[in-house]
């Protein structure tokens, strides 16, 4: 009776084949494949669609194309020829090898040189393209080997699809993961805005090609599934009238027809909800992608900011050296425009002593990201001009209005165009190729100059916040601003450029600076460096007091702010911000200027002594508008209604007696070394949290490279501790039966259902094999009474033939066998015959649900 029970039960799949006749089997064989490859069609297109804006390029079509069609053809081949899942893996990475530079990095199509560090490239590109594809601004296009990822999407997912969904077991059914991840990779690493609505008559369709994307993939899996099961379905039916000589009508019946256009209204509502509702819940929402995650590739809040060093282009041994050469550009025979300005750094956060980009208190929340293509850099005069570097070093890289695309020069290009970094916001550019440029690089840089609007009609957006402009500041805005707004600051404005006067130093020497004698009719006056809260507290101080002086009142010379462009922004950027205006400064150069009196490049050389520094004020509009800062020099302060104190050499003069006297209170200085120590400050825990990031980080790279293998694992041992301690005596025996069985299966041998426990201990080949069979059937079929020593002791047998069955496979088999899943999809459905309190392999249990008289 044990021999003949197993033959009732379930058959598996090799029996499923023999007992289907070739007539039947081919013409679903045939329909499978070509379904097979119909859903795989449409899901390349899907994820060519969703994956389009990251990329943005002929050389992304031509990519999906291909990789396709070789992802197809090595599915067929491998169904055809059976493969094992190592030879697919070895062709899949021929393929890559192979086609992997005209498609990925076209940019190294050239020399044996270009080809071999080509393939250098594609082997990054595997491991590296993914994080480097959510660091640099779309569109990306063929930039570098930005194109692998694509690469390996189409290729492999293609060929992944088709294998799985050509399966006859329910392995098929991974094929619907594999899809969607090929439609969610141009999701997940595309861009962080949503498409603009679609207007629909009364109806706004909320990101719409996102939502198409998603339904359209959605769809594709349900109808590909819907079709299998259906397959499947016809299948069984065909075996069944096969074996039994009934003839099985192919008319749907009517509950047929209900559970279709039941499944089918559930699906049509599930859709018309997620595209209704959903995109328009979520339509003030920020889209949160991969990009959105990652901080900004080049953080410049700790660099030196360039303002500080302005001082120094002025001294005598740099101030006619040449930085930079701005050159037209002829395309076509047709002269481009050249820009107005040249920018080189733009500097949004102050902290009371320092003006430097980025940090704390910034206010352009843009980042420096790596440009691969041209930008969208809106409406305006086009711009263009070759930029070959001289004496200029370090990392700021000269610019023209808002960058729209640059194209580098030279030996060094590609090293150059590989460390370019610009941020839209602030309109500024790094190089840190080799820590910056070097003698000879050149490059072309188009962009676009918008039209700014009128200081005098601005509008204040509101006050930006930031740090507080010193009391003397606000007194004389008090005295002098009238009205708000850009009226108010465009006289604030020039009444201090006109009460201030230009001085580039310290100290005069024994010989005239090279800056002054470049300055016609200039008497020099001294003047201090830095741009702390306390120099323009000085500056403005002696505004007010001269103001207040009878002899400047009768004279009516009020000039008293002694400085040059690196005080007189600063000063101009808070008025700004106490009229309610962000506000910024930028270093560069003039080419023009429509204002006399205001340095400029000669015939395009940009000598140190040319720069200058210049206040960027944000409108309600939210444009940014120039102003130039620059203070007079055609009337120097009068030495007889002015004292001169800065410098300030004082000779202390030490009394007779000594007594204690209490220091002033320190002023604020340039430099934040000087700030006396906080007395009340708690542990410096600024560490604490990089290490935890860092750690949290790796943490969770184990847990996503791990985790799948040890929830198998903890599965599998939960599994083993419920057989070895559940039940009685006689029910642990026959889960032991089950682990050596499971055991075996994971190991790589086959295991019929209809085989019997001895059958299958004798396929097994393992030396307690037969007893285990034998103990188990008398356990289960003979009513023994067994003791829990003895189920015991069959455990601790089961125990030695795992071990020995993953010893004998090898120490990379053996740990393939601890993650295998195949004893955990193995089907554990009742043998059918009788009602059973549970199933186990090769037998059925004997207990029926109530006793037998």
């Amino acid at each position: 009776m044990s021999g003949q029970i197993p033959v009732m039960g379930r058959m598996d799949a090799a029996s499923r084949g023999a007992t289907e006749t070739p007539s039947l089997r081919a013409p679903r064989l045939v329909a499978r494949v070509w379904v097979g490859v119909a859903f795989a069609a449409v899901i390349a297109v899907v994820a060519a669609v969703a994956g389009w804006p990251i990329y943005r390029s002929g050389a992304f079509a031509l990519l999906v194309v291909v990789a396709t069609v070789a992802g197809g053809g090595i599915a067929a081949l491998a169904w055809w020829r059976h493969w094992s899942g190592w030879a697919v893996a070895g062709a899949l990475a021929l393929a890559i090898l192979v086609v992997g530079v005209p498609l990925a990095v076209p940019s190294r199509l050239g020399s044996p040189a270009d080809l071999v560090r080509g393939l250098g490239e594609l082997a990054s590109g595997l491991v590296l393209g993914w994080k480097d594809l959510v660091t640099v601004e779309l569109p990306v296009g063929s930039y570098r080997n930005l194109l692998v990822p694509a690469l390996v999407v189409f290729l492999v997912g293609t060929c992944a699809v088709l294998l799985l969904a050509w399966r006859e077991d329910r392995a098929a059914y991974a094929a619907v993961p594999v899809a969607l991840g090929m439609v969610t990779f141009g999701l997940f690493f595309g861009r962080t805005t949503v498409s603009s609505p679609l207007e629909l008559g009364p109806v706004f369709l909320y990101a719409p090609v996102e939502t198409a994307v998603g339904v359209a993939g959605l769809v594709a899996c349900l109808l590909w599934l819907a079709w299998r099961t259906h397959d499947e379905r016809i299948r069984a039916l065909q075996r069944a009238a096969a074996s039994s000589g009934v003839r099985i009508s192919r008319r749907p019946s009517a509950a047929d027809r209900r559970r279709t256009a039941l499944g089918a209204g559930m699906v049509a509502v599930a859709l018309v909800l997620a595209v209704a509702i959903v995109p328009f819940a979520a339509r003030g929402a920020e889209r949160d992608v991969l990009r959105s995650a990652i901080g900004p590739d080049v953080d410049l809040s700790a660099e030196v900011s360039p303002l500080s060093r302005y001082r120094a282009l002025f001294a005598d041994a740099r101030a006619d050296d040449v930085l930079f050469t701005v050159e037209p550009v002829v395309i076509d025979g047709v002269v481009e425009t050249l820009p107005e300005r040249v920018r080189l750094a733009t500097l949004d956060a102050y902290d009371g002593e320092v003006f430097r980009s980025g940090g704390e208190g910034a206010v352009d929340a843009g980042r420096f990201v790596r440009v691969p293509s041209a930008l969208d850099a809106g409406e305006g005069t086009p711009v263009a001009a070759r930029i070959e570097i001289d004496a200029w070093d370090g990392i700021w890289m000269p610019t023209a209005g808002r960058l729209e695309a640059v194209a580098f020069d030279g030996d060094r290009a590609a090293s150059l165009a590989d460390k370019f970094y610009y941020n839209a916001a602030a309109s500024a550019a790094v190089q840190t190729a080799g820590g910056g440029f070097e003698s000879g690089d050149a490059f072309v840089v188009r962009g676009v100059e918008p039209a700014t609007p009128v200081l005098a009609e601005l509008e204040a957006p509101g006050s930006p916040g930031g740090v507080a402009a010193p009391d003397s500041l606000r007194t004389w805005m008090d005295e002098h601003a009238t009205g708000s707004g850009g009226p108010a600051l465009e006289g604030a404005v020039a009444m201090l450029r006109d009460r201030g006067y230009l001085s580039h130093g310290l100290a005069e020497g024994e010989q005239e600076p090279a800056w002054a004698a470049a300055l016609p009719d200039y008497a020099f006056q001294p003047s201090a460096s830095g741009h702390s809260l306390a120099r323009v507290d000085t500056m403005f101080a002696r505004l007010l007091e001269r103001e207040t002086d009878p002899r400047a009142v009768a004279s009516g010379n009020y000039f008293a702010a002694i400085g040059d462009d690196e005080q007189f922004a600063v000063a101009v950027a808070l008025m700004a911000r106490e009229l309610g205006f962000p506000s910024r400064v930028v270093l560069g150069a003039r080419l023009t200027a429509t204002e006399p009196g205001l340095a400029t490049c000669d015939e395009g050389a940009c000598r140190a002594q040319d720069l200058t520094a210049w206040t960027e004020v944000q409108s309600a509009a939210g444009d940014w508008v120039a102003i130039d800062v620059t203070p007079q020099y055609a009337q120097s302060p009068s030495l007889d209604t002015t004292e001169q104190r800065d410098p300030e050499n004082v000779t202390e003069v030490r009394p007779e007696s000594v007594e204690e006297v209490v220091p002033p209170d320190p002023a604020q200085e340039d430099s934040a070394a000087d700030r006396p120590a906080d007395e009340d400050a708690g542990a410096d825990l600024a560490w604490l949290w990089p290490m935890l990031r860092i750690g949290g980080v790796a943490l969770l790279v184990l847990v996503l490279a791990l985790g799948p293998f040890l929830i198998v694992i903890g599965t599998k041992a939960a599994r083993r501790r419920g057989r070895r301690r559940t039940g009685t005596p006689a029910n642990r025996v026959a889960g032991g039966w089950d682990e050596y069985v499971d055991a075996a299966l994971d190991s790589g041998r086959a295991a019929a259902r209809t085989s019997t426990r001895s059958e299958l201990a004798a396929a097994f080949a393992t030396p307690a094999g037969a007893a285990l069979a034998r103990d188990a059937d008398r356990a289960v079929f003979a009513h023994a009474d067994i003791s829990a020593d003895e189920a015991k002791r069959y455990w601790v047998a089961v125990d030695a033939e795992r071990r020995a069955l993953r010893r004998g496979r090898g120490f990379w088999r053996a740990a393939l066998a601890t993650v295998s899943l195949r004893s955990l999809f193995r089907p554990m459905a009742p043998q059918p015959g009788g009602r059973t309190r549970f199933a186990e392999r090769g037998r059925r249990r004997a207990q029926p649900v109530r006793p037998m008289p």
